[in-house]
């Protein structure tokens, strides 16, 4: 199967290290179902089916964290970005995926050096005044350096690593064509949604590499938040420390547009307590309750009003700076969220924090790709779901935990949420629990109402209302006005008998292949009949070449006709082998 959708033999080295590496975490099964096997045996690869001991005590989420861990760079971002699929994964997984870190040993400095030169123009030690040689940090896709310009700026160089990109391009191949076969062939894992998952990833991972399209995410953000203040959130905090003289509260690092290139982003270096280092804040002066505050407000504003944030805000990419500001980093993973998604959301968090579940789970059904769904079922659940929050007092509420009962009951349902808003629920989650550990009291459905109340307000304005009634008919005199023509080209074309109905059938589509195989192995047993019946008839003819005594082509056609009986034979057990898998 795998190995009819290879366009080249490049590959084959890489399936086999993925394949060797899942059947010595414990997924040898998995290896066969999809074909794997079948596909490297062909190639002339052979595989060790023993798992290694190590492994066999862990838990099924652990082993594949530990075989994405020894698989690279690309596997490691793929559990990352799973990760955020809190719609579609069990907890368990989600927290084995969370775990998964980008460290990986640095790249000698000789061979980043011929890359920065061809980047940069010029030596480092050139364009800048200062530079660092060792690196600061060293992740799977780039290692960062540190400098200083001329103007006396300090800086950071984040380097993408020689060689990375045909390695990850390679990987995503794979994934594809795995994913594909995994979703034809396993209805069990259909659900999840593979190809969507690997084409969501795949696009994810090349803006990641290509360090212009960071550095561009970067600037938007710092746009949105020029000249930004939260004048409540600073009332709420007793003792609020002025910052007009010190900057701006939200601080998003400068990039230097002069320098960056797509495997080379210069931006400007943040120097503050990081956000895992929560217990240097008081010796420091830090109001911790003032800190989470604006952190929660910064991110509900790049969420609900600009639609674009985030998606990634976990302590690593946070840091505290003087005058309790807060500085974010690493623009890799953004989420955006179009006009009528933000209006869903806010709908879907303003019934949250009123509680009003029946509100907040219309808004996720309405979002979710669902299929067959249990009506019946998912009502009792909703209703169960409602009746567990009714009446709890606004500080008492966790929203967080909240979303997470909201997307247990989808995955029960087997409804996934479109990848933009999975991000956005994962980033939400983060972000309440970043919120708990400043400031234990912490509030998020209170900081969430005035934000929510006065979107509701905006979008319910008259002006607004105004604006959304007139977009409307001119979408319907546009559409109006273009019917007579359609319906013209419509019945032109079934008046011509070129009238066609396209319908992809993925079970059809898989009984066309066994009929292909069905019709191949006739073919060949028809073939190995004709050889046996003409090499009898030759033995029969006298004169000619002979061998031991036998006429050599009657002798041939025998062997022939062997060889096919046995490739005929061995494609039929192994076809009965499949199905008895399969029934298993």
């Amino acid at each position: 199967m795998l190995w009819q959708t290879l366009s080249s033999v490049r590959d084959i080295g890489r399936l086999h290290d993925i394949a060797s590496v899942l059947v010595r975490h414990g997924f040898g099964d998995l290896v066969r179902r999809v074909g794997l096997a079948n596909a490297l045996e062909r190639a002339g690869h052979a595989l060790h089916w023993r798992a290694a001991g190590e492994y066999a005590q862990l838990s099924p989420p652990a082993r594949v964290r530990h075989a994405f861990e020894e698989l690279g760079p690309s596997f490691v971002k793929l559990g990352q970005m799973l990760a955020t699929r809190v719609d579609l994964l069990e907890p368990e997984w989600i927290a084995e995926f969370s775990k998964l870190q980008d460290h990986a040993p640095a790249v000698p400095y000789g061979k980043i050096l011929e890359q920065l030169i061809e980047d940069l123009g010029a030596p480092p030690e050139v364009v800048f005044a200062e530079f660092d040689p060792e690196p600061i940090a060293a992740a799977s896709i780039a290692q960062v350096y540190g400098a200083r310009t001329h103007e006396g700026d300090d800086v950071i160089l984040k380097v993408r690593r020689p060689g990375i990109r045909p390695i990850i391009e390679a990987d995503l191949r794979l994934m594809a064509r795995i994913a594909q076969v995994i979703e034809s062939e396993s209805p069990e894992l259909r659900a999840f949604r593979p190809q969507q998952v690997v084409r969501r990833f795949a696009r994810t991972l090349r803006n990641e590499l290509d360090f212009v399209s960071e550095c561009r995410n970067a600037s938007r953000i710092a746009a949105s938040f020029d000249g930004w203040r939260d004048e409540e959130a600073d009332r709420a905090a007793a003792g609020a420390t002025a910052t007009a003289e010190i900057g701006p509260i939200i601080v998003i690092p400068r990039v230097y547009w002069t320098w960056c290139t797509e495997r080379l982003c210069v931006q400007q270096r943040i120097d503050g307590i990081a956000g895992r280092q929560v217990g240097m804040l008081d010796p420091a002066g830090f109001d911790r309750r003032l800190l989470a505050r604006r952190g929660a407000r910064a991110i509900l504003k790049m969420i609900l009003e600009d639609g674009f944030f985030h998606a990634d805000p976990h302590q690593g990419n946070v840091f505290y700076l003087p005058g309790d500001r807060i500085a974010f980093i690493d623009f890799g993973m953004v989420g955006r969220l179009n006009a009528r998604h933000r209006e869903q959301l806010t709908e879907l968090m303003f019934g949250l924090v009123r509680q009003d579940p029946e509100r907040a789970v219309e808004v996720l059904l309405d979002w979710g790709e669902a299929g067959v769904v249990d009506e019946d079922g998912l009502l009792t659940d909703v209703e169960a779901f409602a009746d567990q929050y009714r009446g709890v007092p606004l500080r008492q509420l966790q929203v967080g935990a909240m979303l997470g009962d909201v997307l247990a009951l989808l995955r029960r349902h087997r409804i996934s949420l479109p990848a933009d808003l999975s991000l956005l629920v994962k980033a939400f989650i983060s972000l309440e629990g970043m919120g708990r550990e400043l400031d234990p009291d912490f509030d998020m459905a209170s900081e969430a109402l005035p934000v929510l109340e006065k979107l509701l307000a905006e979008r319910y304005s008259g002006t607004a209302m105004l604006e959304r009634g007139w977009r409307s008919a001119r979408q319907a005199l546009a559409l109006a006005a273009g019917l007579p023509e359609d319906l013209s080209r419509l019945l032109r074309v079934a008046r011509r008998g070129r009238l066609e109905f396209h319908v992809d059938l993925v079970q059809l589509r898989r009984f066309g292949n066994q009929l292909d195989q069905a019709i191949n192995r006739l073919v060949v047993g028809l073939v190995i009949a004709a050889l046996i019946i003409g090499s009898s008839i030759v033995m029969t003819v006298s004169g000619g070449p002979t061998l031991f005594g036998l006429p050599i082509f009657g002798l041939a056609g025998f062997v022939g006709a062997v060889a096919g009986s046995l490739w005929l034979f061995a494609s039929l057990w192994k076809s009965s082998r499949r199905d008895r898998d399969a029934d298993d």
